[in-house]
Order: structure tokens, then C-alpha cells, then sequence
């Protein structure tokens, strides 16, 4: 297994280096969860190179759980996620990302309180389409790893949908 994982490593640093093109020194916009994942994120990208990119989030959510006697949660987020972003074809491109982060939350139960705090370890893939505007659409798989208890079993994932303004 490490062997397979070392050798796909060099396979994606190999063809990302073949399809380098240039991407947008900088992108701003939302990124907008399914309702498994953490919702709603601010999104900002900075190019690194010319196809490499890092990436930061900035989530929150506010859920109910009314099955639950009431159960209420809030929770903020930071991750970031380093990208390299390969060309399909024109303004097509796919990428692939590793990173992580941090997050607080609190949560309401049966009338008592709880906050605590999670880290954890995230990968990322997706498609984009960059327009000829300045604007940039993607969407994106992310699975996390970790969280402390956030996470049911400590796995959580998320499919987005992205648009971003790029300057």
C-alpha cells in the first residue's frame, strides 16, 4: 500500500509538471455544500506557481435536528489545501488537493451546553471551467478525516459547488 501511494504521488507531481499552464494569480467567491458537508464557505485561491495553487475556506453552519429533542448546533471552520490543477482541454481543468484544518462548534442538547474544537486532514478533487470573464466555476468532491467528535466516526465529506471572481 505504501508503495502504491508513493508511486501515485510521483505519477501526479509527473503529470501536473507535463500540463503546467497558467491560472489565476488570485480567485474570491463561495463555496456552496450539500447539507452532509459544512454548508456554506467563503473561498479564496493563490496561485503558487504556474499549476499550483493554495486554497482557503472559511465555513459555517447553524443546523436543528428536531428528531433529536431539539438538538441545535453552530459551527465555524478554516481549511486550506494545497492544489495542483491540471488542463483538460481549453478553459477545463481538473485538480487534486491535500491539506486540513481547524474548527470550533458547540452544540445544545437536552438543555446542556457542549463546545469543543477539532482538526483535522482533508483531500480534494474537482473540475473547473474558466471562463474568458473573470470567473471561474467548479465543483468539487472533499473528504475529511479527524474532527474530534464533529464528525460522525471521524470521517466527513462534502460535494460543492463553487463560483469564484478571479483578479
Amino acid at each position: 500500500m505504501k508503495n502504491f501511494l508513493i508511486t501515485g504521488i510521483i505519477v501526479l507531481i509527473a503529470s501536473v509538471s507535463m500540463n503546467a499552464q497558467d491560472i489565476s494569480k488570485n480567485a474570491l467567491g463561495l463555496r456552496l455544500g450539500d447539507s452532509g458537508g459544512f454548508g456554506t464557505e467563503v473561498t479564496y485561491q493563490r496561485a503558487l506557481g504556474n499549476s499550483t495553487r493554495l486554497e482557503l475556506d472559511l465555513g459555517w453552519r447553524n443546523r436543528k435536528d428536531f428528531n433529536h429533542n431539539g438538538y441545535d448546533d453552530d459551527a465555524i471552520k478554516l481549511a486550506a489545501l494545497y492544489q495542483w490543477v491540471m488542463n483538460i482541454d481549453g478553459g477545463f481543468n481538473w485538480y487534486v488537493g491535500v491539506g486540513g484544518g481547524l474548527g470550533t462548534y458547540g452544540y445544545d442538547y437536552n438543555n446542556d451546553h457542549y463546545n469543543d474544537t477539532f482538526a483535522f486532514a482533508a483531500g480534494d478533487i474537482g473540475i473547473e471551467y474558466n471562463f474568458p470573464i473573470p470567473l471561474l466555476i467548479s465543483l468539487d468532491f472533499r473528504p475529511e478525516f479527524g474532527g474530534n467528535g464533529y464528525y460522525k466516526n471521524n470521517y466527513g465529506s462534502d460535494i460543492a459547488l463553487s463560483l469564484r471572481y478571479q483578479f
